[in-house]
């Protein structure tokens, strides 16, 4: 069995094969959303197939009706060992605006130790992290290992059921580790053990059969536009925090994130300000959030001199662990509805919801994770929250209910995931890689 110097430099050795293999699944633009071409996803799909293949796993694509594809790559496990099932997606956010990356979204590009590319923190660097882990132990690990890579999370994890349902078999594991979360800081592990969840819908407001002249019935007769401004303003206090009446509020453990760490991380312009009372970590993590996500109407290079009839807007609400995500979507609801002003008329359509969740953070699968991560990184690992919601917890959580869920990932805050100019930092992959591969020994020796 490899002590630890010899899990180093088997890792280190394949680094540059794991770059190249995360480097191809960053050049298929696999994102999954309707209205992009499925073909990529397959592509990327078959590409993971491969990559696990060469790793010594046993794979084969896995598909459900309806469903972009996903892939399994298996391992058995020594007589009486345990088996760990790791977790990763294959698809990807669209690139949003060109114009804002620095680099082309789908060619990846190292700057400064960082590999940049949509994909290659959000999710795709959970697949090298799991392929390179197996690598290390020559394809034989102490444990079984089962490798199950999604291809529809981004947009929710719609049939993830299904496909739990229908390969329960082969998926079944003692131990699960979902690696799409990410290290409390670059150089820094971290263990997520609370999620926020996510209440979606879709305002839409009208004061008018059809547009008028501005400046013949302005001012007497209301635009739509106006009055969604108004009634989206309502959704905050003076201070920032939500106002939305009924939402659960916790406390998180504050650890060692200042104001200016944060700034930093999210690129805050100098002059704008933090909204909300209390801890940042509590305003992360355990109080509910607002944004809205993209607002219906014209344009101003189409705009004209006419009172706009009708207007709408998408607004997505996080939620804390202890609220219920159906009972949040009724408030929100409830209070839009309550505050169009002026009599307007409103609609509005819900878009979806995802639960929010809390891991106990406790047993031998937390220990041997602990141990992993501080061997690897030489510092200990951060049992932190996160604000951001994954629904497919809770769905691992329902289908295996007696396995233990250890929330990982190599990304950090600055990996920009889901916006422009995402990356990871490489040396993270690496050591997440070896806490990984260390893993499965402390697990076995448990």
């Amino acid at each position: 069995m490899p002590d630890l110097q010899s899990l180093k430099q088997a890792i280190a050795s394949s680094m540059p094969s794991v770059r190249q293999n995360l480097e191809r699944l960053v050049r298929i633009p696999s994102v999954s959303f309707e209205g992009f071409d499925p073909e990529n996803v397959r592509r990327s799909a078959e590409a993971t197939r491969d990559i696990l293949d060469a790793a010594g796993m046993r794979t084969r694509i896995l598909q459900v009706d309806g469903a972009h594809p996903a892939v399994v790559g298996r391992l058995e496990p020594p007589p009486g060992a345990p088996t760990v099932l790791l977790y990763a997606h294959h698809d990807v956010q669209p690139e949003g605006p060109i114009d804002r990356w620095t680099s082309p979204p789908f060619e990846p590009v190292e700057r400064d130790g960082r590999l940049y590319g949509r994909g290659a923190a959000d999710d795709k660097s959970g697949i090298a992290v799991h392929e390179a882990a197996v690598r290390a132990w020559g394809g034989r690990p102490p444990v079984g290992v089962t490798v199950f890579v999604e291809g529809e999370e981004e947009w929710g994890s719609p049939n993830l059921g299904k496909f739990l349902d229908q390969y329960r078999g082969e998926l079944r594991a003692d131990t699960v580790i979902l690696a799409d979360s990410g290290n409390w800081r670059t150089g820094q592990p971290g263990l997520t053990i609370s999620l926020r969840g996510i209440v979606a819908c879709d305002v839409e407001v009208r004061t008018l059969d059809h547009a008028v002249h501005s400046g013949e019935f302005g001012g007497p007769v209301p635009d739509a536009l106006t009055v969604l401004a108004k009634t989206l303003a309502t959704l905050h206090d003076e201070r920032g925090n939500v106002a939305v009446a009924g939402i659960a509020r916790g406390k998180a453990d504050p650890l060692d994130l200042t104001e200016e760490e944060l700034r930093k991380q999210v690129g805050l312009r100098p002059t704008t300000k933090l909204i909300g009372e209390g801890g940042i970590t509590d305003r992360m993590w355990m109080k509910p959030a607002i944004s809205i996500l993209g607002i219906d109407a014209p344009k101003i290079t189409e705009s004209t001199n006419q009172l706009v009839p009708s207007a709408r807007a998408r607004v997505s609400m996080r939620i804390p662990p202890g609220q219920d995500a159906d009972a949040a979507m009724r408030s929100l609801a409830e209070h839009l509805r309550t505050h169009v002003p002026w009599g307007a008329e409103v609609s509005i359509t819900p878009r979806g919801a995802g639960k929010p969740y809390k891991l106990e953070g406790q047993g031998a699968p937390y220990d041997a994770m602990r141990r992993a991560m501080k061997e690897a990184f030489g510092r200990d690992a951060v049992f932190m929250g996160a604000g951001g919601t994954i629904p497919f917890v809770a769905d691992f959580a329902k289908s295996f209910p007696k396995a233990t869920l250890l929330l990982t990932g190599a990304g950090d805050p600055f990996s920009n995931a889901h916006s422009e100019d995402e990356s990871v930092d490489l040396k993270d992959l690496e050591l997440s890689t070896l806490a990984e591969a260390l893993f499965f020994e402390y697990l076995a020796a448990r």
